[in-house]
């Protein structure tokens, strides 16, 4: 038997083929346009994503048994805002979570409608990525728009009403929407009022790996598959790299180390923190979780050694990093696209602050990749003063193909970091959620406990724990001293 994973990203989207013991059979990435109309904007057709998802389905499935496949499954990019009129046509492109139009409306819900009633009803604030400040800037700027709305969903929602024909939604990837009670797993009608919409224009919610329909006929023939083959609603793409981390149990972290950072970690009951500096969210697998985000994490190495060093030789440049002295009071602040967590500050931007000429390039190199981990730690500190004990990360994505920065961060973390086996992202998380919604497994905790191998595991050294504890100390004061002299977004 079969599961596909279908992972819509922001830039393209990946097809993945497992079997009913985990193994990847195939793997297809097919490519879409970004879109950038205007400053701080980011769109994308929805139409685009089901072209190129059926052309990815379509080649993934050209040297498989196909009477095999018993469920498609999805993740997706988080936040996207997609709006459908009452004959389902798309009423404008969709505005993704890169997005940064949205200023004033979350403004408007931090400071006017205040931060305390946006936890008390969501359990989170508002930042411009999320889909509320979203609608509220169609509301204000494009009311013909507004008015059309018959339906409100997030981008692999729209994949899977396409393809089944049910409109719904999950609570994991809901719970970055906004609008979304996060504890009580229910439409917040606080935030509905708020925003102006009724529960009628939202999908139904189920959890992760619900089965939520079977493919249609059309696609079904278009496919060649049968139209039994189950549709399971999967997540958002974070909630699914966990489970295709096996972050599915208490002290379990992971850290995806992509071109944006994120540290999540599973939570079997619904926490927050009082200061809403990370998110708290559902998990994909029933229970809940704690979030941050940072904008440049690979993403600030990729700036370093591409657009500044104008090279592609990683190895090179980490090498020389590697060799270069922790304590050499140079320090890097990597919010190169503002900040998310903890500062949620999108007039934060990137400092070097203490450069002297003794430092070279691999002090600078260092510099860069020590303000990632740093980064992370700020999250991570947060996590574990909200009493949660963390006892293992599992490190994925871009940056930790890099044995020194995968070192780095078990030292900043004081916690071991291990890597996976099989690094598949996602999608391999939306093809095990089919996977237990098809029976295949009984439950994601199951299907993790049998398919999910860590490889290489990173202890910390005692030594550098103790330098990286005194040279945090002093990054940890330089956002706070630094932030009244960003210039701000106009």
């Amino acid at each position: 038997m079969y599961s596909i994973g279908v992972d819509l990203g922001t830039s393209s989207v990946k097809i993945l083929v497992m079997d009913s013991n985990g193994q990847i059979v195939k793997a297809i990435t097919k490519e879409y346009p970004l879109n950038f109309p205007k400053p701080l904007w980011s769109e994308q057709n929805p139409n685009d994503w089901l072209d190129q998802s059926l052309a990815g389905i379509e080649e993934a499935l050209d040297t498989i048994d196909k009477s095999s496949v018993v469920s498609i499954g999805f993740s997706g990019q988080m936040h996207g805002l997609v709006m459908l009129d009452d004959s389902d046509k798309i009423i404008r492109p969709a505005i993704l979570w890169s997005d940064q139009r949205s200023t004033v409306e979350t403004n408007y819900l931090n400071n006017t409608i205040g931060m305390e009633k946006l936890n008390a009803y969501t359990g989170n604030i508002a930042f411009p990525g999320f889909t509320a400040p979203k609608l509220l800037w169609v509301k204000n700027n494009e009311p013909d728009n507004f008015s059309k709305i018959a339906k409100v969903m997030l981008p692999k929602d729209f994949l899977a009403y396409k393809l089944s024909g049910v409109f719904a939604t999950d609570y994991a990837d809901a719970s970055g929407t906004l609008y979304l009670d996060v504890e009580k797993k229910i439409w917040s009608q606080e935030m509905l009022g708020i925003l102006g919409i009724g529960e009628e224009v939202l999908p139904e919610l189920h959890e992760s790996y619900d089965v939520i329909g079977t493919l249609t006929q059309e696609y079904a023939k278009r496919l060649g598959l049968n139209e039994s083959v189950k549709i399971v609603i999967g997540s958002g793409d974070q909630a699914c790299a966990a489970i295709g981390g096996g972050v599915v149990s208490h002290g379990k972290c992971s850290i995806s180390l992509g071109t944006s950072g994120v540290v999540f970690i599973h939570s079997d009951e619904f926490i927050k923190d009082p200061q809403s500096r990370l998110h708290a969210f559902c998990h994909a697998n029933g229970a809940y979780h704690l979030m941050g985000c940072m904008l440049s994490a690979a993403g600030a190495s990729k700036w370093w050694v591409e657009n500044i060093q104008k090279s592609i030789d990683y190895d090179l440049l980490f090498g020389e990093a590697e060799e270069a002295r922790i304590i050499n009071q140079l320090y890097f602040m990597p919010y190169l696209m503002g900040e998310r967590s903890p500062h949620n500050d999108p007039d934060a931007r990137g400092v070097f602050w203490g450069l002297n000429m003794s430092h070279t390039r691999g002090d600078m190199t260092r510099a860069v990749l020590e303000g990632v981990a740093f980064g992370l730690r700020d999250s991570f500190e947060i996590v574990k003063g909200l009493g949660q004990n963390i006892e293992e990360i599992i490190i994925n994505g871009g940056g930790s193909k890099s044995d020194f920065w995968c070192q780095m961060i078990a030292d900043v973390m004081h916690t071991k970091v291990v890597k996976l086996e099989n690094d598949a992202g996602p999608a391999y998380g939306a093809a095990i959620l089919a996977a237990v919604g098809a029976g295949v497994f009984q439950s994601v905790t199951e299907a993790c406990g049998k398919i999910i191998k860590t490889t290489e595991e990173y202890v910390p050294n005692s030594q550098n724990e103790m330098l990286y504890d005194q040279k945090y100390e002093t990054f940890s004061k330089l956002y706070p001293s630094l932030k009244d002299l960003f210039p701000q977004i106009l």
